[in-house]
């Protein structure tokens, strides 16, 4: 069992970086594989990154390659994503989501724990 809120979004212009936290209580982060998953109003959830339990292994979506940077401190039971060079088309309800097992998967419903959600919001 493990409890996760997002936090760090908000209103940036195109260009900006955001760096979102996912901070998790109850069982040590460790344990999880975490992804990040972002939404918009008549879409459905979309994949941006994901690490694996140790952080030896990363994935993203083709979208946010080379500008999305995923991390983890697992001393601090956090995991990060670093966006950088944001764009419109990047705004989007993001969400941190956990699963225990040791295998990548991009689809939401595989995911056990969410959080709320951050609003990230890129505009002039």
């Amino acid at each position: 069992q493990v409890q996760l809120v997002e936090s760090g979004g908000g209103l940036v212009q195109p260009g900006d970086p955001l760096r979102l936290s996912c901070a998790a209580s109850g069982r040590a982060v460790n344990n999880y594989r975490v992804a990040w998953f972002r939404q918009v109003p008549g879409a459905e959830r979309e994949f941006v990154s994901a690490i694996s339990r140790t952080g030896s292994a990363t994935y993203f979506a083709d979208s946010v390659k080379g500008r999305f940077t995923i991390s983890r401190d697992n001393a601090k039971n956090t995991v990060y994503l670093q966006m950088n060079s944001l764009r419109p088309e990047d705004t989007a309800v993001y969400f941190c989501a956990a699963i225990s097992t040791l295998f990548n998967t991009y689809s939401p419903s595989e995911y056990d724990y969410w959080g709320q959600g951050t609003q990230v919001a890129v505009s002039l």
